[in-house]
């Protein structure tokens, strides 16, 4: 039990440490204003939708996926 408890404070470390980066990149990087994410501001109402972030992202951790366990 004690090895199942590090790998999950090993995955949750690793989680925690690319949400900071994916935050980050949002603010300052090629994320913050993808083509294809959508922003209506009307009055006090306003929505966003990354959805070009989103395909973005899809398409890379696939890759990644891709790499790491391929056989």
């Amino acid at each position: 039990m004690a090895q199942i408890g590090r790998i999950l404070m090993a995955l949750g470390g690793a989680l925690f440490a690319f949400g900071l980066l994916v935050a980050l990149l949002g603010r300052i990087g090629p994320f913050s204003r993808v083509p294809g994410d959508f922003y209506i501001h009307r009055g006090n109402f306003a929505l966003y939708l990354p959805l070009g972030t989103s395909l973005l992202l899809s398409l890379l951790l696939s890759l990644v996926g891709y790499l790491f366990f391929r056989r």
